[in-house]
């Protein structure tokens, strides 16, 4: 017989404290934030292709909104421009956190990441445009290609990571917010409509007022800056600069030094705070609105007849690859940056191969580019077919990657009790760290021991290296 006093639970009520907690922090974990998106983007593709299509293009072409502020928009045009800032906000914050007190602020230190990624979003705009071009297209779509989806690859790289160093990660992490930073300078310099003056100087002003409430009088409290927020994302749409923009200004400005009384920085607290909102909502109904595309023998045959959808293809699938590898083997041979000890090449091609998923920005800029819906649709297969391609080829060689990392670890792990090299136990578990808990810090040990014994120049890197991928000639490859 029930209790009482026990509360009656409501069908997709709000979840109990406790619950809530443990939703939002496994948003904030990549694995799920990824898995997330994905099933937004096969929900799309199957509501898309299933016989209730006319109710996907009907709740996707819904308009609501106040006309009389130009807001009338479409549900799909409402979670690029309005909840994808969100997820802008969220990478201008961790931009300004690298940038200020993260391994950003470092030029020595940045150049390997900063150069593979630049290289990474200049090869494959040249790809498309070589592609494209030379079957008579346009350079219309050359930056669909440059972005990476970094909840995506992230998420790719969590479910096959259990002996790959973490300097893998950190390697792919600090080329996303590169990119990222790439990304936002193209919407905003090559995407942005007919510039409205008044409305772009209110938006500014407001960016300002953001700033002085936040660094200068440091008040706390969301109702300060939720309408703050809107009224400047309002101005940022009516000034012609795409919307998003906004979230990486106000993310850009959020304060990084730590707070007296917490102790804490405002950037990183605010940012755990919005990441599940921007990973468990933002991001996957844009998925879910922008990923719908007839998928239909004649759909796949225009993404390899067409010109520009060709361009975007390749440009993901293969020029990431050839821009990000490129980057890295040119900074390490021309500058005085060098790959990690704990990193073969063969884990920079997988992290290139991991960058051509391009999904979440490379839809949005196909967007803006191709604003006609029959060229928007062959795009989005382009760059679903790029990406998927991208991640399959990625996971198989992550796969191989993982199993070589794997047999040295068991290989060493039996004979640990037998190494007596001095300095290089599990006492220094911050070299290289696994995502799996099992065997985590004896990996570290395990795997300093072995490039120690066969890597002679490890013994010349210098104090200098701050960065995994800095310091050591990483000759050997496992």
């Amino acid at each position: 017989m029930p209790s009482a006093n026990r509360k009656p639970r409501t069908f997709l009520g709000r979840l109990p404290l406790p619950e809530r907690a443990v939703v939002a922090d496994a948003l904030r974990t990549e694995t799920v934030g990824g898995m997330v998106l994905l099933v937004a983007a096969v929900v799309a593709l199957v509501w898309a292709n299933s016989f209730a299509s006319d109710a996907y293009v009907s709740v996707r072409d819904f308009h609501f909104g106040i006309e009389a502020l130009g807001l009338d928009l479409s549900v799909a045009h409402w979670t690029a421009d309005g909840l994808l800032t969100i997820f802008f906000f969220v990478a201008g914050a961790e931009l300004k956190r690298e940038l200020a007190v993260g391994e950003l602020r470092h030029p020595g230190t940045a150049i390997l990441p900063v150069v593979a990624a630049i290289s990474g979003m200049a090869v494959p705009a040249l790809v498309y445009g070589a592609v494209a071009t030379s079957v008579g297209g346009t350079w219309n779509g050359w930056a669909v290609p440059m972005a990476t989806d970094i909840a995506f690859a992230l998420g790719v790289l969590a479910v096959i990571d259990t002996h790959l160093p973490s300097a893998l990660r950190a390697f792919l992490l600090t080329l996303a917010v590169v990119d990222d930073l790439g990304a936002i300078f193209v919407i905003a310099l090559f995407y942005a409509s007919t510039i409205h003056l008044p409305a772009l100087i209110g938006a500014v002003l407001g960016l300002a007022l953001f700033f002085h409430l936040h660094d200068q009088r440091r008040l706390h409290g969301w109702y300060w800056y939720v309408p703050l927020a809107l009224i400047i994302w309002g101005l940022t749409y009516a000034s012609g600069v795409h919307a998003t923009v906004a979230g990486v200004a106000m993310g850009l400005l959020l304060r990084v030094t730590k707070d007296g009384e917490s102790g804490r920085r405002p950037a990183e607290q605010i940012t755990h705070l919005v990441r599940p909102l921007s990973a468990g909502v933002a991001v996957p109904l844009f998925a879910l609105f922008a990923a719908g595309v007839t998928v239909s023998g004649d759909t796949l045959g225009q993404v390899f007849s067409r010109p520009e959808p060709l361009g975007v293809a390749l440009g993901l699938a293969a020029g990431k690859v050839l821009g990000v590898f490129g980057g890295c083997y040119l900074a390490v041979r021309f500058t005085r940056a060098r790959l990690s000890a704990d990193l073969a090449w063969a884990d920079v091609i997988a992290v290139a191969m991991l960058a051509g998923i391009g999904f979440t920005v490379s839809l949005l800029i196909g967007e803006l580019a191709y604003p006609a819906p029959a060229d928007a649709e062959h795009i989005k297969a382009a760059v679903l077919v790029g990406s998927l391609t991208s991640a399959l080829l990625a996971s198989l060689l992550l796969k191989l990657r993982n199993n070589k990392y794997r047999r040295l670890y068991e290989a060493e792990t039996a004979n640990a009790n037998a190494d007596t090299i001095p300095g290089t136990g599990p006492q220094y578990p911050n070299v290289a760290r696994s995502a799996s808990p099992v065997g985590r810090y004896w990996w570290t040990g395990v795997w300093r021991r072995r490039r120690l014994k066969r890597s002679s120049c490890e013994a010349r890197a210098t104090g200098s290296e701050v960065w995994p991928w800095t310091g050591g000639c990483g000759r050997y490859s496992p």
